[in-house]
């Protein structure tokens, strides 16, 4: 059993796609098949190396790996167009010299009398003599490919059931080559190539959004007229916004790349995007690794309808994944993030405590940057912190704290020492002791609000952090 995604390179990687890569390769691990890439760069303007690179490398922090080498269409060419020469020889195909001038003047008339917008087939018996006027007046042909209106295409989608196209519903003969001048073929064309390269790869099983739907009834018709084994269809639902309309960019972000940034984890990306048209079966849980879902995965669970993007449950999830990360791994993910903004991460233990201090309340990865920054870098006062140092007795209470730590020194390990710390310097000041601990979280953390107060100051303390901070108040 094989199967794969065959990428265009004309953009970044999107959810949509990614979806489809899950999905394949879900469908491969659960029946010991092997997944495969194929890019299809035949779009020579729009396709970019940038791309190809930022769909391998997504796919790859999903941790969707592939079983063999990328096949990279555009080598194949030469492949496409034998097969090609091949149908206009046996009369399956043949040239078509309208110009796009005639073509936008066919489908302005079905447009004024109400018709679906088809090739009339116009050129589908052009007599010798016709062809070669059309070559001496320096006219360029494409190919196209006969579909006869009577005909019928019938396969069993995996998702769908049974599905049932009439030729004259897949909108006249079709292109399958650019337009080239006279007797020379033009890049060939998606539903040319895609059949030629799905079988080279001997593809099994075909798993794509159901936008391919008609696209799949044509490429029947090519693997019947090339003579070659027609693989099993699956498409599954398209990615939907709140809204009830197909995922795009004018939704905002859709690229793996772009969630990443955001402070998305592979896990729960994986994680969400299998529930993204996928139900689980009765008993499992939705939260779950890759490798638990490819041991139930099936398509029988596809839903056919739309799934709608959530951003709620996609938070939960990210949040949920990162509650419970080992702190060793989590500190792993946010080092590289807080390298990025100068800070020294060589103190692996003291940053380990830190990862235990913050890491319950992340729900984004770059969560871990903003409540990690006022332990490395000595935040401004926000107005309420500012506020409250103008307290009456505020002052007084740093005052009071500082000299008690001349006292009685602590070296930010020992929680029961800082608590009594602070029940001296309440009583021996007569300071009330909620006035001294929102003094002294302003002091250290430069809010009213933050983190657990005796775990933040230790580790202040032990970095000799936290003296400073309460003398820059005075």
């Amino acid at each position: 059993m094989r199967v794969r995604l065959a990428p265009s390179p004309t953009g970044k990687l999107h959810i949509g796609t990614a979806r489809t890569a899950l999905f394949n390769w879900l469908f491969a691990c659960q029946k010991g098949g092997k997944f495969l890439i194929r890019i299809e760069d035949t779009d020579k303007e729009r396709s970019k190396t940038e791309f190809t690179e930022n769909i391998l490398e997504g796919l790859h922090w999903l941790g969707l790996n592939w079983d063999e080498e990328p096949v990279i269409q555009s080598k194949r060419i030469e492949d496409h167009r034998k097969a090609i020469r091949s149908l206009l020889d046996r009369g399956l195909a043949y040239r078509c010299y309208a110009t796009e001038a005639e073509l936008e003047l066919m489908r302005e008339n079905q447009k004024k009398h109400g018709m679906a917008p088809r090739y009339d087939n116009r050129h589908r018996d052009l007599t010798a003599k016709q062809q070669l006027t059309f070559k001496e007046e320096g006219r360029t042909s494409v190919v196209r490919f006969r579909i006869n209106d009577e005909t019928t295409v019938n396969w069993n989608d995996l998702v769908r059931g049974p599905m049932r196209w009439e030729g004259v519903d897949l909108g006249g003969d079709m292109v399958i080559s650019r337009r080239a001048p006279a007797e020379e073929i033009g890049d060939p064309l998606y539903n040319l190539v895609v059949v030629l390269d799905d079988s080279n790869m001997e593809i099994t099983h075909v798993i794509r959004g159901e936008d391919h739907i008609a696209n799949t009834a044509k490429q029947i018709l090519l693997y019947k007229a090339l003579d070659l084994p027609i693989p099993k269809f699956a498409h599954t639902p398209l990615i939907l916004n709140p809204e009830g309309k197909k995922l795009s960019k004018r939704d905002g972000v859709t690229s793996i790349s772009e969630f990443k940034d955001m402070g998305y984890i592979s896990e729960a990306m994986a994680n969400y995007m299998t529930l993204l048209g996928w139900s689980v079966p009765s008993g499992m849980e939705e939260r779950f690794t890759l490798q638990e879902a490819g041991k139930v995965f099936n398509l029988d669970r596809v839903n056919k309808a739309g799934a709608k993007f959530d951003w709620d449950k996609l938070n939960w999830l990210n949040s949920q994944v990162i509650h419970h990360l080992p702190s060793e791994t989590l500190l792993q993910r946010l080092e590289p993030l807080w390298i990025n903004q100068g800070w020294s991460t060589a103190n692996k233990e003291w940053c380990i405590d830190l990862i235990k201090l913050i890491g319950p309340s992340m729900t984004l990865l770059n969560d871990g940057v903003d409540q990690a920054k006022p332990f490395f870098n000595t935040p401004l006062l926000e107005e309420d912190g500012r506020k409250q140092l103008e307290l009456d007795g505020s002052i007084k209470a740093i005052e009071s704290l500082l000299n008690q730590l001349e006292k009685t020194p602590w070296d930010g390990k020992q929680s029961d020492s800082a608590k009594e710390i602070l029940t001296i310097t309440s009583k021996s000041a007569d300071i009330k002791k909620g006035l001294l601990m929102k003094s002294l979280r302003v002091a250290l953390l430069g809010r009213m609000n933050g983190p657990d107060l005796i775990t933040s100051w230790g580790l202040l303390a032990r970095i000799g952090q936290d003296r400073l901070r309460l003398r820059r108040c005075l």
